[in-house]
């Protein structure tokens, strides 16, 4: 065995042990064909006010920019799928953020991924992102082979589904590359296009995130457009519907996380509950959680806009 095949089953292995789901490798290089479906992606405006989104167009494009001497991106996924789920009638939480913030937990399994390559092999340069830095993570995982990306844009998985989060290692160490994921499985399904509340879901994989209600209760700080005012579904922070109706997230297995366990409150919380809820319950229910983000006033907005039918 040479010596990058035997870096890159080390790597797996580690990965495995630190509980990721998959863990696949391809060359760092500059992504060609994402180059033309960004450019028209911002053209139409599909990022509505993320301004960030428009910053860092080269990085975006080229890990090489973002690590010195970059030879490998290590493409991640890790499970967040929970045991159990909100009541029916309350207003709703995107799965990902019932426990604490994926930012976190997960950086610090790469850290430590980073630390078992370096005592392994000796000095390797690199460094970690979770979905907080200019890096194309669906196209990335899609060249190491992890799956595909489905209508609905998000990488899907046969035997996980989506409901998991992705994460990269970028490194100055050449391995053993991975065959790109070349098939979608999606065929003729349409369930996320035909489900999407707000029509956000477009062809051709493409998303408009202005109508998506991820982007309307977590990244809009304006108040949310009266036009959305009966389509948004009782979500008050992200949405899952086009996960949801995925055909492939019936084989989605409960996580094994202890830190994407809920607060023990949570799950049980009624409508009313939400209505009447203050700063003190706020920062106790979500207190190292992802909801954080949109900050108590943020999820106010977001509750009122659902309770004026």
């Amino acid at each position: 065995m040479n010596k990058k095949q035997q870096y890159s089953d080390f790597i797996k292995n580690q990965a495995k042990r630190l509980g990721f789901l998959a863990c696949g490798i391809a060359k760092a290089d500059f992504l060609e064909e994402e180059a033309p479906r960004l450019e028209k992606w911002l053209k139409n405006d599909f990022h509505g006010k993320m301004h960030y989104m428009e910053n860092h167009f080269d990085k975006r494009l080229d890990p090489r920019l973002l690590v010195e001497g970059a030879k490998s991106v290590i493409s991640l996924s890790y499970n967040y799928f929970p045991e159990s789920t909100q009541e029916n009638s309350s207003y709703k939480i995107s799965k990902y953020a019932y426990g604490q913030d994926y930012h976190h937990v997960i950086k610090d399994k790469l850290k430590e991924l980073l630390q078992l390559i370096h005592d392994e092999i000796g000095e390797v340069s690199g460094r970690c992102f979770v979905d907080s830095a200019p890096v194309m993570e669906r196209a990335w995982a899609e060249k190491s082979g992890l799956g595909w990306n489905g209508k609905h844009s998000l990488l899907i998985q046969k035997q996980q589904g989506s409901f998991f989060f992705l994460a990269e290692l970028i490194v100055d160490l050449e391995l053993a590359y991975d065959h790109p994921f070349t098939t979608d499985h999606c065929g003729k399904c349409t369930r996320c296009i035909d489900a999407c509340p707000t029509e956000a879901i477009l062809p051709n994989k493409t998303v408009d995130g202005s109508k998506c209600i991820s982007y309307l209760t977590i990244e809009l700080k304006d108040a949310i457009p009266t036009g959305f005012k009966d389509k948004t579904q009782d979500w008050m922070f992200g949405c899952d519907v086009c996960q949801d109706v995925c055909p492939w997230n019936r084989f989605s297995q409960p996580h094994a996380e202890p830190l994407f366990t809920p607060h023990e409150d949570l799950l049980g919380m009624t409508q009313t509950d939400w209505q009447e809820l203050t700063q003190e319950t706020f920062s106790k229910v979500f207190k190292k959680s992802a909801v954080k983000r949109t900050k108590f006033s943020g999820l106010q907005r977001n509750i009122n806009f659902l309770d004026k039918k």
